[in-house]
């Protein structure tokens, strides 16, 4: 359910608006003489929304080049663009071992989705 509160609510009950945010994960709502003025979110809140909505973004872009191509890749060609990409950002090292290399992959991935 939406949270909406007065936008005075800023001056007055700034604490509680803050915890609301932080604790729930959710907006609030603010109005203006009953209208909607403005949305108060936490910072972990927008960075989730913003990589959501790029995520979005970048599915919208690869439908639309889906739709002026007939080039496909095989899962075995996305692997080996994904490796590529990660050894050329140094996220893991040059390894000609696949298991080695499924491996350091794996430990990558970790150690990206903890940042």
């Amino acid at each position: 359910m939406q949270k909406i509160r007065p936008v005075s609510d800023l001056r007055n009950k700034f604490t509680e608006v803050s915890c609301d945010v932080h604790k729930s994960g959710e907006p609030v709502f603010l109005t203006k003489n009953g209208v909607g003025d403005m949305v108060v979110m936490s910072m972990e809140a927008f960075a989730a929304l913003e990589f959501d909505s790029s995520v979005y973004t970048k599915l919208q872009d690869a439908e639309r080049e889906a739709e002026t191509t007939s080039k496909r890749y095989s899962p075995d060609e996305v692997l080996a663009a994904i490796r590529s990409t990660l050894e050329s950002s140094a996220l893991i090292p040059h390894s000609t071992d696949d298991a080695d290399m499924t491996q350091r992959t794996t430990e990558a991935q970790r150690a990206s989705t903890h940042v």
